[in-house]
């Protein structure tokens, strides 16, 4: 091990000094990505000061999602990092990176209500992860016209990995630097390419750790998220997971069960403030979830009742542009439904007062879900979805006990709660019509002060034509009634798609 740091740190040294481009370290706060910028930070140490001439950025995603252990030590470590590195006089910059907000998961899931992610709809990754590290690598080489990027990928951490790395390999421009296919102008650099688990723990724990932090506290948080002892950090779409589990997001529905933060509670009692977080997961992912919409035949009042592992029942038979698609004669399911979005804002700020209230100090503040994330989920609620009914405030205070740190919309709003509650009444259970109702109403006061109109009944049209039907039932049978009409036009060009009358000739 002696010899290979060796030859790696001269490696690191040379490429460094090679030239005038900049490098960003990948850094999840896991062992791979801990060692790689280890290797880095002791070679440059032990070069002189006038050869120390371009930045190397460390960046850490950070998907506001994370669970609340690694996101805390991630944050701890990068606010380390920086303080040792103006101490070592290190061209060192920690970079904590995250989604611009309207990526963010809960404004997705809980905003527009997207579906929690399924594998045929992953959503997440790209918004939560990719983007944000591919912005700051576009605007480092936009400043310099190239970048290299310094990884922690292994060959052994998988075969379809080790594949894609030997693909890359033979387009290298030099030794271990290939070409980064998302990327143009930057080049990838994986110093570790060829080690085993064993040999990264082994450095690491041979090896102290040059910006300070405690590489001993690494490996026993590892061992306390894996009933084995032993379990890698996810990071990204590609890195494997051990067995199936994995070490990212606390939401991730992407996996049967959250094995890392279930073992992390039974490990550790003092963790078990964490037991609101794997409730609400699992409440995301699991055949059990919240009835509460009259149209729903589960429906009764007060009560929460289980569905089916299909979420359908608690989605729109509509796609989140109001239409209506077949899949098999029935409709393809879009958004959740007001009721449910309205439950999951519930719930996830209920889970947050809690934590709250009996974590330890370091966690006492934690914001399982930001101010900013709220006011977005409010302005798409009432102005992008005409839920005019502007139920967010009195959401967060009844869960907080806490008045919801934003202005009132009177003004904005069409009507007030009295009045809402009439035209509900008057509506009764038929809920699809109060929609479009309200929808109407909305339209009409977003239009109201424009000089210009211009486009005011096309968006009343769309309101109508999203509350034509009775019912999903209604939707697939007059969906249904267009898909053939469509195939009659092949043998009758005169008739009309809309109507299926034969037009005049």
């Amino acid at each position: 091990m002696d010899e290979v740091v060796t030859q790696l740190a001269e490696e690191v040294r040379e490429l460094y000094t090679a030239d005038e481009v900049p490098w960003v370290i990948g850094y999840s706060g896991g062992k791979d990505s801990t060692a790689v910028l280890q290797l880095v930070w002791s070679a440059l140490k032990e070069l002189p000061a006038e050869k120390l001439t371009k930045t190397v950025h460390v960046i850490s995603t950070d998907t506001l999602v994370e669970n609340p252990v690694v996101a805390a030590w991630v944050t701890t470590s990068l606010e380390t990092m920086e303080r040792a590195a103006k101490e070592q006089g290190l061209p060192v910059e920690p970079h904590r990176l995250t989604p611009q907000i309207k990526d963010t998961f809960w404004v997705n899931l809980i905003g527009r209500g997207y579906p929690a992610p399924r594998p045929k709809f992953r959503w997440c990754t790209e918004r939560l992860k990719i983007k944000p590290s591919n912005a700051f690598i576009r605007s480092v080489v936009e400043e310099h016209g190239e970048a290299i990027m310094v990884l922690g990928t292994r060959k052994a951490e998988s075969q379809a990995r080790a594949r894609t790395m030997e693909k890359h390999e033979k387009r290298r421009v030099r030794d271990r630097l290939s070409p980064n296919g998302n990327l143009p102008n930057s080049l990838v650099y994986s110093p570790i390419e060829d080690w085993s688990n064993d040999d990264v723990w082994e450095y690491l724990m041979q090896r102290s750790n040059p910006w300070g932090y405690d590489n001993t506290d690494l490996l026993t948080m590892y061992q306390g998220a894996s009933a084995d002892g032993e379990c890698p950090l996810v990071v990204d779409s590609t890195t494997p997971s051990c067995g199936s589990s994995r070490f990212g997001c606390w939401t991730c529905t992407l996996v049967e069960q959250d094995k890392s933060m279930t073992a992390m509670i039974q490990n550790d009692e003092e963790k078990e403030w964490m037991l609101p977080l794997l409730d609400l997961r699992n409440k995301l992912d699991s055949p059990f979830g919240f009835v509460e919409s009259p149209e729903d035949p589960n429906y009764q009042a007060g009560k929460k009742l289980p569905f089916p592992r299909s979420d359908k029942p608690a989605r729109d038979f509509r796609r989140m542009n109001g239409k209506v698609m077949l899949f098999h004669d029935a409709p393809i399911h879009g958004p959740y439904l007001q009721s449910y979005r309205e439950q999951w804002l519930r719930e996830l700020l209920e889970a947050q007062t809690a934590i709250r209230s009996r974590a330890p100090e370091h966690i006492r503040h934690i914001e399982l879900i930001t101010l900013a994330e709220l006011h977005e989920i409010r302005r798409i609620w009432v102005f992008d979805k005409h839920e005019i009914e502007d139920t967010l405030p009195g959401i967060y205070r009844k869960a907080t006990g806490e008045e919801f740190p934003g202005g009132p919309l009177d003004e904005q709003l069409v009507m007030g709660a009295d009045e809402m509650k009439i035209l509900k009444d008057i509506c009764g259970d038929d809920q699809v019509h109060y929609d479009m109702v309200r929808e109407l109403l909305s339209v009409e006061r977003k239009y109201r002060t424009m000089t210009r109109r211009s486009g005011l009944f096309q968006a009343l049209e769309e309101a109508v034509k999203r509350g034509y039907y009775e019912d999903s039932e209604d939707a697939a049978s007059f969906a249904q009634q267009k898909k053939k009409w469509r195939e009659d036009l092949v043998t009758s060009p005169t008739l009309d798609e809309e109507t299926g009358i034969n037009a005049p000739a």
